[in-house]
């Protein structure tokens, strides 16, 4: 029973510890003030915060973990500890099982009944405060950890987001868990009298002239509160600055239909603020009450609204496809349009692209979003004044499987090309468009009209690329050209390619603090 019970303790209290950590990474108001505050975070502290997510998801993983080897531990405890109760007189274990049967004694083992195993166990599973509690919260984790797999959140997105408002039982259960106080162990004062190192020799005579003292016992208080109050007080006015912001009036002023089943959302909200690379929360009541959903401003913060790119793919992405009235033919009045409730905006490492000199962007499909913002930003800087502008040189990188994708963004890039050239600073910004996914008559087609002065899919001066780029070839040639400066390298796309990029930037600097170093970043929401 000691080693059950410590098996069973150790985890416990590695609980508690991640227990208190885990909402820490989802309070994004709270790292959105810690990332813009530069008096506490540095470029470094920065780019930790932004694998906030990673991290809940690590910490996740240990308190299913420790929460497996509570729960295989304490089913050993209970029963031992039913055994004992209905164990023959004589033993150790039957004598302290006892103890509390009379008056002025205390007990030690919490099963009071005298029914034996299996039922003996069902009934502390699902009687006693401690039992209860702790079947209902194991449940409600298996709900959250097997919901919130990558298919999952893909495909049945609100699957994902139900279940994981579990947690809310599972922190009420978690603080309950050790009410009852099950754990019981020999008092201060008892201990004085009664040594159980000696006294454990003469059990049969307990109490009697001469011998050991009956030893007195005492219930552990619980301790998880005080590990997880924090916490829960920090998410919980993280969750009324959210409800606050989420009843601010937000007007829908533009809604324009792309190719590619991709609309884009253009609103007015009093006092938004924003920076480049940030992302909101969004909500349509006429879809969903409950559901919020991320999205990455696509505007600048120079523009006098913000906007968002939605790309059909789900049914509440659907929903607001035809909440907006873009599947009529008709010109949809702005009166109709749909209530939205926004959250936000919150900080993500594109924030940082301007405290480089060097930056090389890539996105793969959709994810080229953050870089609109970017981009963008960058176009109206060179408008009025680029003399302040730190940032000096951008390789762009965009990767898509479809021709069609290209159509929304091309018109962007095209501006920027002309004021770039206007401005006699050609170089300043290097583009490469990648067709992942293309035909033999595509390639046909792609030769016959190489030679034209503009591309015949994008309209832009720099021709389409088929296929991937050879990224290692890509860093060598960034690396030589831009020697003993640091470059960042900011990716919004898959984790085949974060990989990918990520290993590229470790193996591509140099060793030599005065050398070349690429610095990679990840969008995380």
């Amino acid at each position: 029973l000691q080693r059950a019970l410590a098996l069973a303790r150790a985890p416990a209290a590695c609980l508690n510890f991640n227990c208190m950590l885990i909402l820490l990474p989802v309070c994004r108001n709270l790292l959105s003030f810690l990332r813009g505050s530069s008096a506490c975070c540095s470029t470094r502290v920065r780019r930790q915060l932004d694998r906030n997510l990673t991290f809940h998801k690590m910490v996740a993983w240990m308190i299913a973990l420790h929460t497996a080897i509570h729960t295989i531990a304490h089913l050993f405890n209970v029963e031992w500890s039913v055994q004992a109760r209905v164990e023959e007189k004589g033993t150790l274990a039957a004598v302290l099982s006892t103890l509390g049967d009379n008056p002025h004694e205390s007990y030690i083992n919490f099963y009071r009944n005298t029914i034996g195993n299996p039922v003996g166990g069902l009934y502390v599973a699902f009687t006693y405060l401690a039992g209860l509690t702790g079947v209902i919260i194991t449940l409600a984790l298996i709900l959250i950890i097997t919901s919130s797999t990558k298919t999952i959140r893909r495909s049945y997105f609100e699957v994902f987001w139900y279940t994981h408002h579990l947690f809310v039982i599972f922190f009420i259960g978690l603080v309950i868990h050790g009410a009852g106080r099950i754990v019981r162990g020999q008092t201060a004062e008892s201990l004085g009298e009664h040594d159980p190192e000696v006294c454990y020799k003469n059990f049969t005579h307990w109490g009697k002239e001469g011998a050991c003292p009956i030893p007195q016992f005492s219930g552990n208080p619980p301790m998880t509160w005080k590990w997880v109050v924090g916490p829960m007080f920090l998410y919980l006015c993280e969750r009324l600055v959210r409800f606050w912001r989420s009843q601010q009036k937000v007007v829908i002023t533009k809604v324009v239909i792309h190719p590619f089943k991709t609309i884009e959302l253009q609103m007015m909200k009093k006092g938004f603020k924003m920076e480049v690379g940030q992302y909101i929360f969004v909500k349509c009541p006429a879809v969903s009450k409950l559901e919020w959903h991320p999205f990455t401003l696509t505007s600048a913060p120079e523009e006098d609204y913000f906007s968002i790119h939605v790309r059909i793919v789900g049914d509440w992405t659907e929903g607001l496809f035809n909440a907006c009235g873009c599947d009529k033919q008709e010109f949809q009045e702005a009166w109709k349009l749909p209530k939205i409730a926004v959250d936000g905006p919150f900080g993500t490492a594109s924030e940082d692209v301007f405290s480089y000199e060097t930056v090389m962007l890539v996105g793969a499909g959709i994810g080229v979003t953050p870089f609109a913002s970017v981009l963008k930003s960058v176009w109206y800087k060179y408008c009025h004044d680029a003399t302040n502008l730190k940032l000096k040189k951008i390789y762009f990188y965009w990767l898509c499987r479809d021709t069609h994708a290209f159509e929304w963004f091309a018109d962007l890039l095209q501006s920027l090309e002309a004021q770039m050239q206007e401005r006699n600073n050609a170089e300043f910004l290097s583009y490469n468009i990648y067709l992942t996914g293309w035909d033999e008559s595509q390639a046909t087609h792609f030769v016959v009209h190489h030679e034209e002065e503009k591309d015949v899919i994008t309209g832009l001066k720099q021709k389409t690329l088929y296929g991937r780029p050879n990224w290692e070839n890509e860093f060598k040639t960034i690396a030589g050209q831009h020697p003993g400066s640091r470059v960042g390298v900011f990716l919004c796309g898959p984790e085949g390619l974060a990989d990918t990029l990520n290993k590229q930037s470790i193996s591509n600097s140099e060793a030599d603090p005065r050398g070349v170093h690429f610095i990679f970043n990840k969008e995380n929401f």
